[in-house]
Protein backbone atom coordinates (compact mmCIF):
# COMPACT_ATOMS: atom_id res chain seq x y z
CA UNK A 1 0.00 0.00 0.00
CA UNK A 2 1.28 3.44 -0.91
CA UNK A 3 2.11 5.65 2.04
CA UNK A 4 1.32 9.31 2.62
CA UNK A 5 0.70 11.83 5.37
CA UNK A 6 -2.81 11.74 6.86
CA UNK A 7 -3.76 15.41 7.23
CA UNK A 8 -4.54 17.90 4.46
CA UNK A 9 -2.64 18.03 1.21
CA UNK A 10 -4.06 17.88 -2.28
CA UNK A 11 -3.65 16.97 -5.92
CA UNK A 12 -2.06 19.49 -8.25
CA UNK A 13 -1.09 19.23 -11.94
CA UNK A 14 2.30 17.51 -12.36
CA UNK A 15 3.36 19.11 -15.65
CA UNK A 16 6.55 17.02 -15.67
CA UNK A 17 6.07 15.46 -19.11
CA UNK A 18 8.36 17.93 -20.91
CA UNK A 19 11.51 16.69 -19.13
CA UNK A 20 10.79 13.53 -17.11
CA UNK A 21 11.98 11.24 -19.92
CA UNK A 22 14.94 13.39 -20.97
CA UNK A 23 18.39 12.33 -19.82
CA UNK A 24 20.64 14.82 -18.08
CA UNK A 25 22.68 16.91 -20.52
CA UNK A 26 26.01 18.47 -19.54
CA UNK A 27 26.30 22.16 -20.40
CA UNK A 28 29.78 23.40 -21.39
CA UNK A 29 31.38 25.62 -18.78
CA UNK A 30 30.86 29.36 -19.45
CA UNK A 31 33.64 31.83 -20.21
CA UNK A 32 33.10 33.49 -16.84
CA UNK A 33 31.44 32.37 -13.61
CA UNK A 34 30.05 34.44 -10.75
CA UNK A 35 30.36 32.55 -7.44
CA UNK A 36 28.27 34.00 -4.58
CA UNK A 37 29.83 33.66 -1.14
CA UNK A 38 26.39 33.02 0.34
CA UNK A 39 24.60 30.02 -1.20
CA UNK A 40 23.23 28.57 2.00
CA UNK A 41 21.31 29.20 5.20
CA UNK A 42 23.70 30.81 7.69
CA UNK A 43 26.68 33.13 7.65
CA UNK A 44 28.28 34.11 4.30
CA UNK A 45 31.78 32.88 3.51
CA UNK A 46 34.89 35.04 3.52
CA UNK A 47 36.94 35.15 0.31
CA UNK A 48 40.34 33.45 0.60
CA UNK A 49 41.52 34.51 -2.86
CA UNK A 50 42.18 37.95 -4.32
CA UNK A 51 41.88 39.57 -7.73
CA UNK A 52 44.65 38.27 -9.99
CA UNK A 53 44.94 34.86 -8.32
CA UNK A 54 44.81 31.77 -10.48
CA UNK A 55 42.50 29.04 -9.19
CA UNK A 56 41.85 25.41 -10.04
CA UNK A 57 38.56 23.61 -10.64
CA UNK A 58 37.14 22.57 -7.26
CA UNK A 59 39.52 24.77 -5.26
CA UNK A 60 38.08 26.35 -2.13
CA UNK A 61 37.77 30.11 -2.68
CA UNK A 62 35.43 31.05 0.18
CA UNK A 63 35.94 29.89 3.76
CA UNK A 64 33.09 29.29 6.22
CA UNK A 65 34.06 30.96 9.49
CA UNK A 66 30.81 30.15 11.32
CA UNK A 67 29.37 26.72 12.14
CA UNK A 68 26.11 27.36 10.25
CA UNK A 69 27.79 28.08 6.93
CA UNK A 70 29.45 26.22 4.05
CA UNK A 71 32.57 26.88 1.95
CA UNK A 72 32.34 27.67 -1.77
CA UNK A 73 34.60 26.41 -4.53
CA UNK A 74 35.73 27.43 -8.00
CA UNK A 75 33.60 25.84 -10.71
CA UNK A 76 36.22 26.45 -13.42
CA UNK A 77 39.97 26.90 -13.50
CA UNK A 78 41.21 30.35 -14.40
CA UNK A 79 41.89 33.81 -13.00
CA UNK A 80 39.98 35.77 -10.38
CA UNK A 81 39.02 39.04 -12.09
CA UNK A 82 36.60 40.64 -9.61
CA UNK A 83 35.39 40.38 -6.02
CA UNK A 84 32.47 42.48 -4.85
CA UNK A 85 28.76 42.79 -4.17
CA UNK A 86 26.55 41.73 -7.08
CA UNK A 87 22.86 41.16 -7.73
CA UNK A 88 21.56 37.59 -7.69
CA UNK A 89 18.64 36.24 -9.76
CA UNK A 90 16.01 37.10 -7.13
CA UNK A 91 17.14 40.70 -6.81
CA UNK A 92 19.03 40.22 -3.53
CA UNK A 93 22.72 41.09 -3.33
CA UNK A 94 25.73 39.13 -2.11
CA UNK A 95 29.49 39.32 -2.26
CA UNK A 96 30.68 37.30 -5.26
CA UNK A 97 33.94 36.08 -6.79
CA UNK A 98 34.18 36.31 -10.59
CA UNK A 99 36.50 33.86 -12.36
CA UNK A 100 37.60 34.08 -15.99
CA UNK A 101 37.61 30.51 -17.36
CA UNK A 102 40.90 29.41 -18.96
CA UNK A 103 39.17 26.46 -20.60
CA UNK A 104 41.58 23.92 -19.09
CA UNK A 105 39.45 22.58 -16.22
CA UNK A 106 42.65 21.99 -14.31
CA UNK A 107 41.49 20.39 -11.09
CA UNK A 108 42.55 20.88 -7.51
CA UNK A 109 44.01 17.84 -5.78
CA UNK A 110 41.25 15.40 -4.82
CA UNK A 111 41.65 12.49 -2.42
CA UNK A 112 39.51 9.37 -2.82
CA UNK A 113 38.38 7.57 0.33
CA UNK A 114 37.18 4.14 1.35
CA UNK A 115 34.31 5.47 3.42
CA UNK A 116 33.79 2.21 5.34
CA UNK A 117 37.05 2.96 7.17
CA UNK A 118 36.16 6.52 8.13
CA UNK A 119 34.95 7.63 11.53
CA UNK A 120 31.73 9.68 11.62
CA UNK A 121 33.61 12.89 12.47
CA UNK A 122 35.87 12.36 9.43
CA UNK A 123 32.86 11.99 7.13
CA UNK A 124 31.28 15.14 8.56
CA UNK A 125 34.51 17.08 8.01
CA UNK A 126 34.74 15.94 4.38
CA UNK A 127 31.12 17.01 3.83
CA UNK A 128 31.85 20.40 5.38
CA UNK A 129 35.02 20.96 3.36
CA UNK A 130 33.19 20.02 0.16
CA UNK A 131 30.66 22.79 0.81
CA UNK A 132 27.61 20.55 0.53
CA UNK A 133 24.23 22.08 1.37
CA UNK A 134 20.64 20.97 0.91
CA UNK A 135 20.27 20.94 -2.87
CA UNK A 136 16.50 20.52 -2.91
CA UNK A 137 16.07 24.24 -2.27
CA UNK A 138 16.60 24.84 1.44
CA UNK A 139 20.39 25.23 1.30
CA UNK A 140 20.94 24.11 4.90
CA UNK A 141 24.60 23.08 5.47
CA UNK A 142 24.72 19.27 5.36
CA UNK A 143 27.56 18.90 7.85
CA UNK A 144 25.30 20.47 10.49
CA UNK A 145 22.46 18.07 9.68
CA UNK A 146 24.96 15.17 9.85
CA UNK A 147 25.99 16.21 13.37
CA UNK A 148 22.72 15.82 15.31
CA UNK A 149 22.61 16.30 19.05
CA UNK A 150 20.20 13.36 19.45
CA UNK A 151 20.49 9.66 18.54
CA UNK A 152 19.43 8.89 14.96
CA UNK A 153 18.06 5.51 13.90
CA UNK A 154 16.90 6.34 10.35
CA UNK A 155 18.13 8.38 7.39
CA UNK A 156 15.40 9.21 4.86
CA UNK A 157 16.17 10.18 1.27
CA UNK A 158 13.53 12.52 -0.11
CA UNK A 159 12.76 11.36 -3.63
CA UNK A 160 9.20 12.70 -3.66
CA UNK A 161 9.94 15.69 -5.92
CA UNK A 162 6.30 16.73 -5.59
CA UNK A 163 6.63 20.21 -7.14
CA UNK A 164 5.22 20.51 -10.68
CA UNK A 165 7.65 20.69 -13.62
CA UNK A 166 10.78 19.65 -11.66
CA UNK A 167 12.40 16.37 -12.73
CA UNK A 168 16.10 16.73 -11.84
CA UNK A 169 15.81 14.39 -8.83
CA UNK A 170 13.84 11.88 -10.89
CA UNK A 171 16.56 11.74 -13.52
CA UNK A 172 19.30 11.50 -10.88
CA UNK A 173 17.53 8.55 -9.24
CA UNK A 174 17.61 6.80 -12.62
CA UNK A 175 21.03 7.86 -13.86
CA UNK A 176 23.02 8.09 -10.60
CA UNK A 177 21.23 5.43 -8.54
CA UNK A 178 24.44 3.67 -7.43
CA UNK A 179 25.86 6.94 -6.13
CA UNK A 180 22.57 7.65 -4.37
CA UNK A 181 22.79 4.35 -2.49
CA UNK A 182 26.42 5.12 -1.58
CA UNK A 183 25.46 8.58 -0.37
CA UNK A 184 22.70 7.13 1.81
CA UNK A 185 25.10 4.58 3.33
CA UNK A 186 27.65 7.31 4.04
CA UNK A 187 25.06 9.49 5.77
CA UNK A 188 23.89 6.48 7.81
CA UNK A 189 27.48 5.87 8.87
CA UNK A 190 27.98 9.53 9.75
CA UNK A 191 25.00 9.63 12.13
CA UNK A 192 25.10 6.03 13.34
CA UNK A 193 21.72 5.14 11.82
CA UNK A 194 20.71 1.49 11.52
CA UNK A 195 18.25 2.01 8.70
CA UNK A 196 17.96 3.94 5.44
CA UNK A 197 14.73 4.62 3.56
CA UNK A 198 14.26 6.13 0.11
CA UNK A 199 10.79 7.62 -0.32
CA UNK A 200 9.65 8.10 -3.93
CA UNK A 201 6.29 9.23 -5.27
CA UNK A 202 4.83 6.49 -7.41
CA UNK A 203 4.53 8.72 -10.50
CA UNK A 204 8.25 7.96 -10.84
CA UNK A 205 7.64 4.23 -11.18
CA UNK A 206 10.82 3.61 -13.21
CA UNK A 207 12.92 5.14 -10.42
CA UNK A 208 11.10 3.10 -7.78
CA UNK A 209 11.82 -0.14 -9.64
CA UNK A 210 15.48 0.63 -10.22
CA UNK A 211 16.11 1.66 -6.63
CA UNK A 212 14.22 -1.38 -5.33
CA UNK A 213 16.60 -3.62 -7.29
CA UNK A 214 19.64 -1.93 -5.73
CA UNK A 215 18.13 -1.81 -2.25
CA UNK A 216 17.42 -5.56 -2.38
CA UNK A 217 21.20 -6.06 -2.08
CA UNK A 218 21.35 -3.88 1.05
CA UNK A 219 19.88 -5.47 4.21
CA UNK A 220 19.27 -2.15 5.98
CA UNK A 221 17.99 -0.03 3.06
CA UNK A 222 14.46 -0.03 1.68
CA UNK A 223 12.41 1.90 -0.88
CA UNK A 224 8.95 3.19 0.04
CA UNK A 225 6.45 4.04 -2.67
CA UNK A 226 4.55 7.22 -1.81
CA UNK A 227 1.12 8.34 -2.89
CA UNK A 228 1.17 11.26 -5.29
CA UNK A 229 -0.04 14.02 -3.01
CA UNK A 230 1.25 17.55 -2.52
CA UNK A 231 3.30 18.45 -0.44
CA UNK A 232 4.59 14.89 0.02
CA UNK A 233 8.18 16.12 -0.24
CA UNK A 234 7.90 18.45 2.77
CA UNK A 235 10.18 17.12 5.49
CA UNK A 236 7.60 16.66 8.27
CA UNK A 237 5.04 15.16 5.91
CA UNK A 238 7.60 12.71 4.51
CA UNK A 239 8.63 11.57 8.00
CA UNK A 240 4.99 11.02 8.94
CA UNK A 241 4.40 9.04 5.75
CA UNK A 242 7.36 6.65 5.96
CA UNK A 243 7.87 6.34 9.72
CA UNK A 244 4.55 7.35 11.25
CA UNK A 245 6.39 9.82 13.49
CA UNK A 246 5.23 13.40 14.06
CA UNK A 247 7.87 16.08 14.49
CA UNK A 248 6.76 18.33 17.37
CA UNK A 249 6.10 22.01 16.79
CA UNK A 250 9.31 24.00 16.61
CA UNK A 251 11.50 20.89 16.47
CA UNK A 252 13.80 19.31 13.89
CA UNK A 253 13.58 15.72 12.57
CA UNK A 254 16.38 14.66 14.92
CA UNK A 255 13.86 15.03 17.74
CA UNK A 256 12.11 11.90 16.43
CA UNK A 257 15.30 10.00 15.59
CA UNK A 258 15.79 10.71 11.91
CA UNK A 259 17.35 13.06 9.38
CA UNK A 260 16.12 13.75 5.84
CA UNK A 261 18.35 14.35 2.81
CA UNK A 262 17.47 15.40 -0.72
CA UNK A 263 18.45 13.01 -3.56
CA UNK A 264 20.94 15.44 -5.11
CA UNK A 265 22.49 16.17 -1.70
CA UNK A 266 23.09 12.48 -0.99
CA UNK A 267 24.76 12.04 -4.38
CA UNK A 268 26.97 15.07 -3.68
CA UNK A 269 27.96 13.44 -0.37
CA UNK A 270 29.02 10.29 -2.23
CA UNK A 271 31.04 12.31 -4.74
CA UNK A 272 32.79 14.23 -1.97
CA UNK A 273 33.64 11.27 0.27
CA UNK A 274 34.44 8.65 -2.37
CA UNK A 275 36.00 10.82 -5.11
CA UNK A 276 37.03 14.02 -3.34
CA UNK A 277 34.78 16.21 -5.55
CA UNK A 278 33.59 19.47 -4.01
CA UNK A 279 30.16 20.97 -4.65
CA UNK A 280 30.65 23.10 -7.77
CA UNK A 281 27.97 21.82 -10.16
CA UNK A 282 24.38 20.62 -10.08
CA UNK A 283 21.49 19.43 -12.25
CA UNK A 284 18.80 22.04 -12.96
CA UNK A 285 15.44 21.45 -14.65
CA UNK A 286 14.73 24.10 -17.29
CA UNK A 287 11.04 23.87 -18.21
CA UNK A 288 7.77 25.70 -18.79
CA UNK A 289 5.80 26.59 -21.88
CA UNK A 290 7.99 29.55 -22.82
CA UNK A 291 11.29 27.66 -23.21
CA UNK A 292 11.93 26.08 -26.60
CA UNK A 293 13.83 22.96 -25.55
CA UNK A 294 13.08 21.94 -21.93
CA UNK A 295 15.95 19.94 -20.41
CA UNK A 296 17.61 18.62 -17.28
CA UNK A 297 21.00 20.31 -17.39
CA UNK A 298 24.19 19.60 -15.44
CA UNK A 299 25.56 23.10 -15.01
CA UNK A 300 28.47 24.73 -13.19
CA UNK A 301 27.65 26.86 -10.17
CA UNK A 302 28.13 30.51 -11.13
CA UNK A 303 26.82 30.17 -14.69
CA UNK A 304 24.53 33.13 -15.57
CA UNK A 305 20.94 31.94 -15.94
CA UNK A 306 20.59 33.63 -19.31
CA UNK A 307 23.26 31.32 -20.72
CA UNK A 308 21.54 28.22 -19.33
CA UNK A 309 18.26 29.28 -20.94
CA UNK A 310 20.07 29.92 -24.24
CA UNK A 311 21.55 26.40 -23.99
CA UNK A 312 17.94 25.17 -23.92
CA UNK A 313 17.04 26.97 -27.12
CA UNK A 314 16.05 30.29 -25.61
CA UNK A 315 12.64 31.56 -24.56
CA UNK A 316 9.52 33.13 -26.00
CA UNK A 317 7.98 35.96 -23.94
CA UNK A 318 7.40 34.25 -20.56
CA UNK A 319 4.78 35.79 -18.27
CA UNK A 320 7.03 35.08 -15.28
CA UNK A 321 10.27 33.20 -14.62
CA UNK A 322 10.51 31.18 -11.41
CA UNK A 323 13.52 29.78 -9.57
CA UNK A 324 12.60 26.39 -8.10
CA UNK A 325 9.10 24.96 -8.28
CA UNK A 326 5.94 26.99 -9.02
CA UNK A 327 4.45 26.35 -5.57
CA UNK A 328 7.38 27.42 -3.41
CA UNK A 329 9.82 29.09 -5.79
CA UNK A 330 10.93 32.70 -6.15
CA UNK A 331 10.29 35.00 -9.09
CA UNK A 332 13.47 35.76 -11.00
CA UNK A 333 14.23 39.43 -11.60
CA UNK A 334 17.78 39.19 -12.98
CA UNK A 335 18.67 36.68 -15.70
CA UNK A 336 22.33 37.64 -15.40
CA UNK A 337 22.34 36.25 -11.85
CA UNK A 338 24.23 32.97 -11.40
CA UNK A 339 23.19 29.39 -10.75
CA UNK A 340 23.67 28.50 -7.07
CA UNK A 341 23.95 25.16 -5.25
CA UNK A 342 20.32 24.95 -4.17
CA UNK A 343 18.69 25.94 -7.48
CA UNK A 344 16.59 22.95 -8.56
CA UNK A 345 14.83 24.50 -11.54
CA UNK A 346 14.16 27.51 -13.72
CA UNK A 347 10.60 27.70 -15.03
CA UNK A 348 9.67 29.99 -17.90
CA UNK A 349 5.89 30.12 -17.66
CA UNK A 350 3.38 31.37 -20.21
CA UNK A 351 0.35 33.39 -19.17
CA UNK A 352 -1.92 30.33 -19.33
CA UNK A 353 0.38 28.53 -16.86
CA UNK A 354 0.16 31.26 -14.23
CA UNK A 355 -2.69 31.82 -11.81
CA UNK A 356 -3.17 35.50 -11.13
CA UNK A 357 -3.44 36.67 -7.53
CA UNK A 358 -6.72 38.61 -7.35
CA UNK A 359 -7.13 38.90 -3.55
CA UNK A 360 -10.91 38.98 -3.67
CA UNK A 361 -12.79 38.88 -0.33
CA UNK A 362 -12.54 35.64 1.63
CA UNK A 363 -15.82 33.67 1.35
CA UNK A 364 -15.09 31.54 4.45
CA UNK A 365 -15.25 28.29 2.48
CA UNK A 366 -12.48 26.75 4.65
CA UNK A 367 -10.76 25.03 1.69
CA UNK A 368 -7.41 26.36 2.86
CA UNK A 369 -8.03 24.84 6.31
CA UNK A 370 -9.10 21.48 4.84
CA UNK A 371 -5.99 21.27 2.65
CA UNK A 372 -3.36 22.63 5.07
CA UNK A 373 -0.92 19.76 5.76
CA UNK A 374 0.01 21.32 9.11
CA UNK A 375 -3.57 21.61 10.37
CA UNK A 376 -3.42 25.42 10.51
CA UNK A 377 -6.00 28.10 9.66
CA UNK A 378 -4.36 29.92 6.72
CA UNK A 379 -7.29 32.32 6.20
CA UNK A 380 -7.04 33.70 9.73
CA UNK A 381 -3.22 33.62 9.82
CA UNK A 382 -3.16 35.68 6.61
CA UNK A 383 -5.72 38.13 8.00
CA UNK A 384 -3.82 38.58 11.28
CA UNK A 385 -0.59 39.07 9.34
CA UNK A 386 -2.00 41.79 7.09
CA UNK A 387 -3.54 43.55 10.10
CA UNK A 388 -0.20 43.29 11.97
CA UNK A 389 -1.82 41.23 14.73
CA UNK A 390 1.48 39.39 15.15
CA UNK A 391 0.93 38.08 18.68
CA UNK A 392 -2.39 36.52 17.64
CA UNK A 393 -0.76 34.91 14.61
CA UNK A 394 2.12 33.56 16.68
CA UNK A 395 -0.26 32.20 19.30
CA UNK A 396 -2.03 30.26 16.53
CA UNK A 397 1.21 28.63 15.33
CA UNK A 398 2.06 30.74 12.29
CA UNK A 399 5.68 29.60 12.62
CA UNK A 400 4.58 26.01 11.93
CA UNK A 401 3.61 26.98 8.37
CA UNK A 402 5.87 25.12 5.90
CA UNK A 403 5.13 27.63 3.11
CA UNK A 404 4.00 24.95 0.67
CA UNK A 405 1.65 27.40 -1.10
CA UNK A 406 -1.27 24.98 -1.16
CA UNK A 407 -3.62 27.39 0.64
CA UNK A 408 -3.18 29.97 -2.10
CA UNK A 409 -3.57 27.31 -4.79
CA UNK A 410 -6.95 26.05 -3.54
CA UNK A 411 -8.41 29.46 -2.61
CA UNK A 412 -11.41 30.25 -4.88
CA UNK A 413 -10.96 33.96 -4.11
CA UNK A 414 -7.38 33.67 -5.40
CA UNK A 415 -5.98 35.28 -2.29
CA UNK A 416 -2.23 35.37 -1.73
CA UNK A 417 -2.54 33.56 1.60
CA UNK A 418 0.89 31.99 1.52
CA UNK A 419 2.56 35.33 0.78
CA UNK A 420 0.68 37.06 3.60
CA UNK A 421 1.66 34.30 6.03
CA UNK A 422 5.31 34.53 4.97
CA UNK A 423 5.21 38.24 5.75
CA UNK A 424 3.69 37.43 9.14
CA UNK A 425 6.49 34.96 9.90
CA UNK A 426 9.07 37.60 9.04
CA UNK A 427 7.34 39.98 11.46
CA UNK A 428 7.47 37.36 14.22
CA UNK A 429 11.21 36.84 13.65
CA UNK A 430 11.80 40.59 13.62
CA UNK A 431 9.95 40.99 16.91
CA UNK A 432 12.06 38.28 18.55
CA UNK A 433 15.28 39.81 17.20
CA UNK A 434 14.29 43.23 18.55
CA UNK A 435 13.73 41.73 22.00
Amino acid sequence: MLKTFPRGGGNIPHRKQATEHKSIVRMPAPERVIIPLSQHIGAPCKPIVKVGDRVKLGQKIGEAEQYISAPVHASVSGQVVEIGEMELFDGSKAECIVIENDGLDQGATASAQNYSRLAPRQIVEIIREAGIVGMGGAGFPTHVKASPAKPIDTVIINGAECEPYLTCDHRLMLEESDQLIDGLKILMQAVGAERGIIGVEINKEDAVKKLEQLAAEQPNISVVGLKVKYPQGAEKQLIKAVLGREVPSGCLPAEVGCIVSNVHTAIAVAEAVISGISSYQRVVTISGGAVYDPRNVLVRVGTPLRQVIDFCGGMSSPEIIVAGGPMTGRIITNLDGPVVKNLSGVLLLRKDEVREELNEPCIRCARCIDHCPMGLQPNFLAEWSTKEMIEQAEKNHIMDCIECGLCSFVCPAQRGLSRFIQDGKKAVRAKKTAV
